[in-house]
C-alpha cells in the first residue's frame, strides 16, 4: 500500500484543486438576475471585430483535409527529431529506416497534391 500512497495523494490534491477552481468559477462568474450587464459582450466576434458571416455555417471539408495534412507533417517533424539526436548511434539501419519513412511521406504528399487537397481556391 505504501507504493500507491503518492498516487492517491496526487489524486486527492487534483480533486481538491479542481473543486476549488469550480467553486471559484461558480462564485465569481455569476450573472446578475436581471440578465447580462452588457449585451455587446454576449455577441459573437472574431479577433475583436464583429462577425460578418453566419455563425451556423459549417466549415468546408477542404478545411479539415488541409488540417489533417498539416497534422501528418507535424508528426513527421516529431519523429525526425529523436532520430536526429541518435543519428550517429543508429548507423546505416537508422538511415534506411528514416529514408523509407520520409519516402512514404513524400508519396503521401504527392498523392494529396495530385488530388487537389492543397488547392484552396477551386
Amino acid at each position: 500500500m505504501e507504493r500507491y500512497l503518492p498516487i492517491l495523494l496526487l489524486f486527492f490534491v487534483a480533486a481538491v484543486v479542481a473543486g476549488v477552481i469550480y467553486a471559484v468559477a461558480i462564485f465569481v462568474g455569476r450573472i446578475p438576475k436581471g440578465g447580462p450587464v452588457n449585451l455587446d459582450k454576449e455577441r459573437p466576434f472574431e479577433c475583436g471585430n464583429p462577425s460578418d458571416g453566419a455563425s451556423t455555417l459549417r466549415p468546408t471539408v477542404k478545411f479539415y483535409l488541409t488540417a489533417l495534412v498539416f497534422v501528418v507533417f507535424d508528426i513527421e517533424a516529431v519523429m525526425i527529431y529523436p532520430w536526429a539526436v541518435k543519428f550517429s548511434a543508429l548507423g546505416w539501419n537508422g538511415v534506411a529506416t528514416m529514408g523509407s519513412f520520409i519516402a512514404l511521406l513524400v508519396v503521401a504528399l504527392v498523392y494529396v497534391w495530385r488530388k487537389g487537397a492543397l488547392e484552396w481556391e477551386k
